[in-house]
């Protein structure tokens, strides 16, 4: 497919309503669903010229029309084909009903339906709009398929998976391959529904772009340079290190010094024009023995920070790596309330007993960027952490607007969320990021890029990226130093 809508992510109550404009239009929709349906028996006939005998699961709405479609198409072909239905097809209305009196075969009742060698599922029972847990016997049915080892096509989304939060709703198949139409909904790339599509295509059944656009709220996309890439610095013939921003990173205690020299390094690399670490006394003599184009700093206390901060250059500030949970934490943050901060880790959880004392101190203009894992989100936003009617998506962007800063809501499928209601789904990180101190080379990247003035939600974003193209490109079995390495700017 053309990549005119390759980053833009519809929800699926927004694909109704732009099934139902294109319709408005002057589009046939039965046409439409001709062509998804022909584009599945492709697929499947590509994908699977193996196969014994395709087995096409009808289910009560439109993605069963379009399954009714496909298994016309692979019937004319002179496949095999078998067509198991879900409740009582003659209920079915409009553009469904035409599908299934065009398909011709005769159906029967999904619980008849027993895996055979050879045999390909075609999953055309609810699609990506399902909002509630599946009926018993589709469950059932889901354990035959999975325990029997079918291949599962699944039309849209695996019958299970919710569109747009990715969960589970009871039971999922787990398909092989996903064939989705026009632009790929949230639940494709958040866990674990992204895992359980297998292989995505999205086709373009030809609903105008201007139809998508206008249908679709634009507040999740896909990761991508495109994402942020309209707000990166001129590259500047002319220029020096204080242009390009002096970031600073805060040491924890002399035995817990390496969390922030990673950091450092990181946002050197990011493209910060100069990185200092800011460290007790104690814990100057083991910074010192390791650095060396990063500059380094007594910072023993809040009054030590308030006489430094004098110097208004000093904007840019990541804190919590390494740096210890308590008061102190919490003291410094105070400080930098007027600057451009990353807090992370220790720095977080400093704030878990009374997190409004935080979200408290930075309003206005966002300038600050959490970067939570798991945990550490339920640690401070409890009531939305544990929200089973949210999905990751909506629980970041709700945490966003809470503390007025850019949500890093870390995981196998990071979400970047801005106050705005916007949101990013990351998806080029591997596996193996996995990896201690992965997360010090984030909240490095993220702050070398605040440093050099990009906004708080297109550096989180931006960092994030950045973060997955660096593990990348060190490979499996990285550790967080060959990470940092492997960092390269923008």
């Amino acid at each position: 497919m053309s990549n005119y809508l390759s980053d833009l992510l519809v929800k699926p109550a927004e694909m109704s309503a732009i099934d139902a404009a294109a319709a408005a239009s002057g589009i046939d929709s039965f046409s439409l669903m001709e062509r998804a349906g022909a584009a599945a028996a492709a697929a499947a006939l590509r994908l699977y010229p193996g196969a014994l005998r395709f087995v096409a699961l009808c289910g009560p709405g439109n993605n069963g029309g379009d399954a009714y479609v496909a298994a016309r198409h692979l019937r004319e072909s002179g496949a095999t084909v078998a067509l198991f239905h879900l409740g009582d097809p003659a209920k079915l209305k409009g553009d469904a009903a035409r599908a299934r009196a065009g398909c011709l075969l005769e159906g029967q009742e999904i619980g008849l339906y027993r895996p055979q060698d050879g045999d390909v599922v075609i999953d055309g029972l609810f699609g990506a709009g399902l909002g509630r847990a599946v009926p018993a016997d589709v469950a059932d049915l889901i354990g035959r398929v999975a325990e029997a080892g079918i291949a599962v096509l699944a039309i849209d989304l695996p019958s299970g998976v919710d569109g747009r939060t990715g969960k589970v709703l009871g039971a999922a198949f787990r398909a092989r391959n996903t064939i989705t139409f026009m632009t790929r909904k949230p639940g494709h790339l958040l866990m674990p529904g992204r895992e359980i599509c297998g292989e995505l295509e999205v086709f373009d059944i030809g609903i105008p772009a201007r139809i998508i656009r206008a249908g679709a709220g634009g507040a999740i996309a896909e990761n991508t340079p495109d994402a942020w890439r309209g707000v990166l610095p001129a590259e500047q013939l002319e220029t020096h290190k204080y242009k390009r921003g002096h970031l600073v990173v805060f040491s924890g205690e002399a035995d817990k010094t390496g969390a922030a020299r990673m950091s450092a390094v990181s946002g050197l690399k990011a493209g910060a024009g100069l990185v200092t670490i800011a460290a007790p006394e104690a814990a100057m003599a083991a910074n010192a023995a390791h650095l060396t184009a990063v500059m380094l700093r007594a910072v023993e206390d809040e009054a030590d920070l308030a006489e430094w901060l004098s110097d208004k250059r000093l904007q840019t500030f990541v804190l919590g790596p390494g740096f210890g949970i308590g008061a102190r934490a919490r003291g410094f943050v105070t400080a930098l309330a007027d600057r451009r901060l990353v807090l992370d880790a220790d720095g977080i959880s400093s704030f878990k007993d009374d997190p409004q004392q935080l979200f408290g101190l930075f309003r206005g203009e966002p300038r600050l960027v959490l970067t939570p894992h798991e945990g550490e989100f339920s640690r401070l936003f409890p009531d939305i952490g544990s929200d089973e009617a949210l999905g990751k998506v909506d629980k970041a962007v709700a945490a966003a607007r809470r503390a007025n800063a850019a949500i890093v809501y870390k995981g196998a499928d990071t979400v970047i969320a801005s106050p705005d209601g916007r949101a990013l789904i990351n998806t080029n990180a591997p596996a193996w990021l996995a990896t201690a101190g992965s997360g010090d080379v984030l909240a490095g990247i993220i702050g070398g890029l605040l440093a050099q003035g990009l906004p708080a939600f297109e550096a989180a974003a931006a960092g994030v990226w950045l973060h997955g193209a660096a593990g990348q490109r060190a490979g499996k079995g990285l550790t967080a130093e060959d990470l940092a390495a492997a960092v390269l700017p923008l």
